[in-house]
C-alpha cells in the first residue's frame, strides 16, 4: 500500500471512530418513533383519535421529505390499557424495533410504566395523556416530556369556573385509578378556597360503570353540581343512569374533559347542558388559524373532524421532529436539550411552551357546554365554547412542589 493511500485510509477510519453520531445522523434509515396506546378497552375511541392524529403528522412530515431527509416511521402498539402490557410493548419497541423515540400512553397508570422503560433505555419520551406524577420527581427524568394537560391544571380550571358559575355544593363520582384519584384530590383541595363545599365522593372501578346503588345517597345529599370523573366509555352509562334516576334535573353535571366521540355516542339528548374542559375541539377552527389548518387536513384525510386527543398525538410527533431538526441529531439528550432551549411551539391550535424544570407543556384550555338536540350543527357540532382559560404556569404545581430545587 502506498503511503498516501495508507494515510487516506487511516484518516477515514479515524473519522468513522471519532464521529459516529454524525454518520448516524446522515443515515437514510427511517427515524423510528414508538407509539404505545390502548387501541382496545375503555379508552379505545380516544386512542383511535390519537392514532389518527399521529398518523397525519407522520404523513405530513414524509410528504415534506421526512426529518433531516429521513423517512419517519411511527410504530403503533396496543398497550391494552394495562401497565404490564404497556411496559412490555415499549421494551419490544426499543430493543427489537430499535425506535429512536417514544410518544404515547393514554391512561395515567400505563404511561408511568412506559416511562420506566424509556428512562432505563435513555430514550426521549413525550407522554400524551393526563398525569400529575409524570412530570414530577421521582417519576420524571430529563428525557420525559409531558404534552398533555394534567389533573391539577384541569380540575383547578374546572373548579374555578364551576364554583363561580354553576353552584357551591358538590359531589364527586370518580373512577378509582390514578386519573380519577388525582382529579378528586385536586378538586377537594381547591374548591373550599373558592367558596365551594364538597358534600361527598363516590369511587367506582374503571370500566365497570354501574352506579345504581350509589345514586340514592347522592340525590339525598342535594348537591348543586356533580363532578363526574367518569372517563372514556364510562361517561355515557353514568349519564344515562343519572338521567333515569332524575339526578340531571336536580343538579348540574360537569366532567373534567369533553370528548367528541363519546358525546356523539350518547347523543345530545343525554349530554345536553353538560359542562367540561378541553385543550382542543374542532369548533376552534372558526377563530384560530392553526386550528383551521389542522381541522381541514384531518377532515380531508379521515372524512370526519378531529376529537381532542388527536391533537396530542399530532403534536407529540411534530415535537420529536422539531427537536431532531433543532439538534441535528437523533440523540435523545441532544433533542431534549434542544426542546428546552427552544421552548415555544405551535403545531395545531396556538402557542404552547415547555417549562424547563419539569418538561411540562403549558397551553390554553376551554370550557365547553353541550348543545341541545335542536342546536347541534350537522353530524358533529355538539359544543358551545363558553369560556377560555389562558395558559398559565400558576395553574400547575410549582417546580419546588414537584421536587425540583
Amino acid at each position: 500500500m502506498h503511503r498516501r493511500q495508507f494515510l487516506t485510509t487511516a484518516t477515514t477510519g479515524a473519522t468513522i471512530l471519532a464521529f459516529p453520531a454524525v454518520l448516524r445522523a446522515q443515515s437514510k434509515d427511517p427515524i423510528r418513533i414508538g407509539f404505545p396506546l390502548p387501541l382496545t378497552g375503555t379508552f379505545a375511541a380516544i386512542a383511535a383519535d390519537m392514532h389518527r392524529g399521529a398518523q397525519l403528522a407522520m404523513e405530513e412530515l414524509n410528504a415534506k421529505g421526512g426529518i433531516m431527509g429521513r423517512k419517519v416511521d411511527v410504530m403503533f402498539r396496543d398497550d391494552e390499557l394495562k401497565p404490564a402490557v404497556g411496559a412490555q410493548r415499549t421494551k419490544e419497541l426499543i430493543e427489537n424495533q430499535k425506535v429512536d423515540f417514544v410518544v404515547g400512553g393514554l391512561a395515567a397508570h400505563v404511561q408511568m410504566a412506559i416511562n420506566e422503560q424509556t428512562k432505563a433505555a435513555g430514550k426521549l419520551y413525550i407522554s400524551v395523556s393526563q398525569s400529575d406524577e409524570i412530570s414530577a420527581k421521582p417519576d420524571t427524568s430529563p428525557l420525559t416530556f409531558h404534552e398533555a394537560l394534567n389533573p391539577t391544571i384541569t380540575s383547578r380550571a374546572v373548579a374555578t369556573f364551576g364554583v363561580k358559575e354553576l353552584g357551591k355544593k358538590w359531589w364527586i363520582v370518580y373512577a378509582d385509578y390514578a386519573f380519577g384519584k388525582q382529579n378528586t384530590a385536586v378538586f377537594t383541595a381547591i374548591a373550599p378556597k373558592l367558596g365551594g363545599t364538597l358534600l361527598g365522593s363516590t369511587p367506582y372501578p374503571l370500566g365497570k360503570p354501574e352506579f345504581s346503588a350509589h345514586l340514592p345517597k347522592i340525590q339525598a345529599a342535594k348537591p348543586d353540581v356533580i363532578y363526574a370523573v367518569t372517563p372514556g366509555a364510562d361517561a355515557v352509562p353514568f349519564l344515562k343512569q343519572a338521567i333515569s334516576f332524575g339526578l340531571k334535573k336536580d343538579a348540574k353535571i360537569v366532567v373534567p374533559l369533553h370528548f367528541l366521540d363519546y358525546t356523539k355516542e350518547g347523543g345530545a339528548e343525554v349530554w345536553q347542558d353538560i359542562f367540561g374542559a378541553t385543550h382542543f375541539c374542532h369548533e376552534l377552527a372558526e377563530t384560530v388559524p392553526q386550528a383551521k389548518r389542522y381541522v381541514d387536513a384531518y377532515t380531508k384525510k379521515f372524512n370526519r373532524p378531529p376529537d381532542s386527543y388527536s391533537g396530542y398525538g399530532y403534536s407529540g410527533i411534530m415535537e420529536v421532529a422539531r427537536g431532531v431538526e433543532l439538534a441535528k441529531s437523533t440523540d435523545s439528550n441532544a433533542v431534549a436539550n434542544a426542546l428546552r432551549k427552544n421552548r415555544e411551539y405551535d403545531h395545531y391550535k396556538g402557542k404552547q411552551w415547555w417549562r424547563a424544570c419539569d418538561n411540562k407543556s403549558f397551553q390554553d384550555l376551554w370550557i365547553l357546554k353541550v348543545r341541545s338536540p335542536q342546536q347541534v350543527k350537522g353530524e358533529w357540532g355538539f359544543f358551545d365554547i363558553v369560556g377560555k382559560v389562558a395558559a398559565n404556569e400558576e395553574l400547575d404545581r410549582t417546580c419546588a412542589e414537584k421536587g425540583f430545587a
